[in-house]
């Protein structure tokens, strides 16, 4: 063929790209295409997202190529570059939200051929089917068993060469605004990714199984947004040694296949309770900004809001405080981090956040999360709360999770909200 499209999304990587390394295989003139869609807002991980975008264009530029870049509604924006270079054919890699399936819905009804390819995790959802009938897996367990033993595709070779249709206007990435400034010094792209990826297995890899729930020591990879993204490949981290770390990968792949099966999971309960829940406007607000006095969930709502990223251990207990102790509906906090983290993606955050409220997956939906428990477990020491809550950074350890049973007044923080209630 002449001229394909390679429209890029949650895949921002030249290494381990299938849909990429098939056009470049086929096509004499290949065009990288990105959309800055404004019906997908990248809100506080734009800043983020230019850096992958201007990451990639490097990558590609130094094969002879470019990323071409649109503003507008992605199909629309794609059919009409189709028509300006006579692109036959459009590659996209495959993904499950609603938003997606249904701009792939839209492209396969284009004036072109439009193909699929794997890439966004390890395994494709809806390629495992439970021996029992289904068409996904409802438990983690047997799915992790078929999981580690399914065939894995081969990785998909990086293209030498990347030849854009000659006079093309490549257009521009935008700077950004000082107000988009990312959170903490986070920077993206697959140059950025595969140097952290580096040094964890280098440093960290060997390590994790042990000191992942260490809040205070922060031992975990921190590679999330660069999942998120597509700067690095699942099937390629899924190569690593190290079982714990892999079970991770695959909790993302579990759920999403979920969501290809049952795409409403970040709007409706998978399995509905017929719980009610409570309308805590003053409490959520408290939550979201850190100040519910019980320290180790505002030392996680703090962190999110500082860093765009919290700690696995921190999510649990501050998403299990707000649905499990404050009563309030799982997807007012599922929002609260979707738009704050820069790994917030629909399939993990919303399987996650239904997992803790009872609603999703987990076989056991009255677990409980007391917070106190957790702090003292994982934050021993206090260490990590006193990083994110400075107005404890001299309480003594036996009071540093419970403050209010501190015989001395700790100034400029709150009584828990319980306490106060009461």
């Amino acid at each position: 063929m002449d001229t394909a499209i390679v429209l890029f999304n949650r895949d921002l990587r030249i290494h381990d790209h299938p849909a990429l390394a098939e056009a470049c295989a086929r096509a004499r003139h290949v065009v990288p295409l990105f959309v800055l869609d404004p019906a997908v807002p990248a809100g506080r991980r734009l800043p983020f997202l230019l850096d992958c975008l201007r990451d990639l264009r490097g990558a590609l530029r130094a094969r002879g190529g470019d990323l071409v870049v649109r503003r507008g509604d992605a199909v629309a924006e794609t059919v009409r570059l189709a028509r300006e270079t006579g692109a036959a054919v459009v590659h996209a890699t495959a993904d499950v939200s609603a938003l997606a399936r249904d701009r792939e819905r839209r492209l396969a009804d284009g004036p072109f051929a439009f193909r699929t390819f794997p890439g966004v995790t390890v395994v494709p959802p809806g390629e495992l089917l439970p021996a029992g009938g289904g068409d996904h897996y409802r438990v983690f367990t047997p799915y992790w068993r078929a999981w580690s033993a399914a065939r894995r595709r081969a990785a998909a070779e990086v293209p030498g060469s990347v030849t854009l249709p000659p006079g093309l206007d490549p257009g521009d990435i935008p700077d950004g605004s000082p107000h988009d400034a990312p959170p903490d010094g986070a920077r993206g792209g697959e140059g950025q990714a595969r140097a952290r990826l580096e040094r964890w297995v280098r440093d960290g890899l060997a390590g994790y199984a042990g000191d992942r729930d260490d809040m205070a020591a922060d031992r975990t990879s921190r590679l999330s947004p660069y999942i998120r993204f597509g700067c690095l490949s699942p099937l390629e981290l899924a190569g690593l040694p190290g079982e714990e770390f892999v079970r991770q990968l695959c909790w993302r792949d579990f759920h999403h296949q979920v969501t290809l099966a049952f795409p409403e999971l970040n709007r409706r309960d998978y399995r509905p309770r017929g719980r009610r829940w409570r309308d805590e406007a003053d409490a959520v607000a408290a939550w979201k900004e850190g100040a519910t006095g019980v320290p180790i969930v505002d030392a996680g709502m703090r962190q999110l809001r500082a860093e765009g990223w919290m700690h696995n251990r921190a999510r649990l207990i501050t998403a299990g405080y707000l649905v499990k102790e404050l009563g309030v509906d799982w997807r007012a906090g599922a929002a609260h981090f979707f738009e704050l983290l820069l790994d917030g993606e629909v399939a993990d955050n919303s399987g996650n956040w239904q997992w803790v409220a009872g609603t999703g997956n987990d076989t056991r939906p009255n677990r409980g999360f007391n917070a106190i428990r957790q702090a003292n477990r994982f934050d021993p020491d206090g260490g990590y709360v006193r990083r994110y809550v400075p107005e404890l950074a001299d309480v003594p350890v036996r009071f540093v999770h419970e403050p209010w049973r501190s015989p001395v007044a700790i100034s400029g923080y709150p009584r828990p909200l319980r306490l106060r209630a009461a």
